[in-house]
């Protein structure tokens, strides 16, 4: 009889450990399966210019698997340093904006004069994607045009204000893309350094373009802007560098009658050579945030600390204050790596991704603190990075008893893993969960970082956690708990 039970705790194990194998590329994800099978299904409908049809689109399965992002914002207010809405606040009378540029610049100067000293460079395009990947992130969004209307592509719909006519001199975009996708038709030739997927930042207006501008005189009523600025931009980076995020900003002062966003995501998702893998937020028109999109920002760092009913991201900077870099920016302004995975578990245990902002230099450079940053999320995802990534959540996102506590959870064909993320180490080292875990003698409980299984007990609907002393694990902050049910 002995013989017996060891050999079905070793069947146990061994499965276990056979559903993990299966589970890396996620083959064993039932819930995955399923909802590819019905993606590609979706995936064959027309999509007609309108809500009703737009919004059945299933959310490509990529997406939701990723969980976590990076946000690079990169022009030419980079060159000045002291905010990405620097030409905006300095032109419409802003003091400290004001003051700024009597102090340091003659009083001719126009923001014409930046684009001039913006020359990346430092830019690496091999640096940046060593950097990038050691995040742990599994997507990046660039900001191919900011407000101000810099296009860091060659845009011949932006004659003489992006980067290949001054500047850099240079396709920043398709260097950078090229870096991933081998891209050489777009750029020089340049080995896939990484599998991560890659997307762009663009923003329907501009401050002060003049069809802009005329169009907003006429309240909108015309749109030359449209025709002739905007809207053949966005064809033309989705034809020239296949994005598979496209991340819509400026477009809160005009309808999406306006912008002409439904013809446009019509045609992205019926006809595009990305139709089948991009995703889109939900900023293309005044009113329409929270609503449309493959997936919802709603806000800056919107993280809602609740299950949402649809998938959203938490679009969010290490830099408390900007989204650019800041030359004057203080140690204390930068949120610490604890902070930074606290807010990563948070919001992916409620259904979120997350992408986390960086500002590099003018000159192309990611500056220290930021690198220190990535690589740290990345040491800790190396740990971690199962209760994080091709999850969905639990039943409950937090715990009942220990509130730090955050779930996420994955189903394979042999498993069902409930992962408890706890944010700060437990007293005497005894986690108190409240949750209702459906644990069994057959169940195991384990931490990731930590070689042995969990001694564990349930006393009147507790369940009590026995963890190693902390020297003994891999992460110093933000540790796993596996279920294995």
């Amino acid at each position: 009889m002995k013989k017996l039970v060891v050999f079905f705790e070793l069947a146990i194990i061994l499965t276990v450990i056979l559903a993990d194998f299966v589970n890396q590329d996620n083959t064993g994800d039932v819930f995955y399966i399923q909802l590819e099978n019905e993606e590609k299904e979706c995936m064959k409908k027309p999509f007609t210019p309108d809500w009703n049809s737009l919004d059945t689109r299933e959310l490509p399965t990529w997406y939701d698997q990723a969980k976590f992002g990076i946000f690079i914002h990169w022009g030419v207010f980079s060159v000045p340093s002291f905010g990405e809405w620097f030409w905006y606040n300095w032109r419409e009378g802003s003091p400290s904006y004001v003051e700024f540029m009597q102090k340091n610049y003659p009083p001719n100067f126009t923001y014409a004069g930046f684009a001039e000293q913006f020359r990346a460079e430092f830019f690496d395009p091999d640096l940046w994607a060593e950097i990038l990947k050691s995040s742990g992130a599994k997507y990046v969004v660039l900001t191919s045009k900011h407000h101000e209307g810099f296009t860091l592509w060659p845009s011949k719909y932006s004659w003489n204000w992006n980067s290949m006519d001054i500047g850099p001199k240079r396709d920043l975009v398709g260097k950078f893309l090229a870096k991933f996708h081998g891209n050489g038709e777009l750029a020089e030739a340049i080995r896939r350094k990484t599998d991560m997927r890659f997307g762009i930042y663009h923003s329907l207006y501009e401050w002060y373009h003049p069809l802009y501008l005329q169009d907003k005189a006429n309240n909108f009523t015309s749109q030359d802007f449209v025709r002739f600025k905007t809207m053949p931009e966005l064809y033309e980076l989705v034809d020239n560098y296949k994005p598979d995020v496209i991340w819509s900003d400026g477009d809160w002062e005009a309808s999406e009658k306006y912008w002409d966003t439904l013809n446009f995501l019509a045609w992205l998702y019926n006809d595009s050579p990305v139709r089948n893998t991009v995703v889109v937020n939900d900023r293309w028109g005044h009113g329409l945030g929270c609503k449309h999109g493959d997936f919802v920002n709603c806000q800056d760092r919107y993280n809602p600390g609740v299950l949402q009913t649809r998938k959203w991201e938490n679009a969010m900077t290490i830099d408390r204050y900007a989204w650019a870099f800041r030359r004057n920016a203080r140690l204390e302004d930068f949120l610490t790596t604890q902070e930074l995975i606290e807010t990563l578990v948070t919001t992916v245990s409620c259904g979120g991704n997350l992408l986390m902002n960086i500002g590099p230099t003018a000159d192309g450079v990611i500056r220290p603190i930021f690198e220190e940053r990535l690589r740290d999320v990345g040491s800790w995802l190396h740990v971690n990075g199962e209760a994080i990534f091709r999850t969905r959540p639990w039943a409950l996102q937090n715990d009942t008893l220990t509130s730090n506590v955050w779930y996420t959870s994955k189903k394979t064909l042999f498993w069902t893993y409930v992962y408890g993320i706890t944010l700060r180490w437990p007293e005497n080292n005894i986690l108190m969960l409240g949750a209702s875990l459906p644990l069994t003698d057959r169940s195991i409980v384990t931490l990731l970082g930590y070689e042995e299984p969990l001694k564990w007990s349930i006393f009147k609907g507790v369940v009590s956690i026995q963890f190693p002393e902390i020297d003994q694990v891999s992460s110093q902050c933000g540790w796993t708990i596996k279920f294995a049910l």
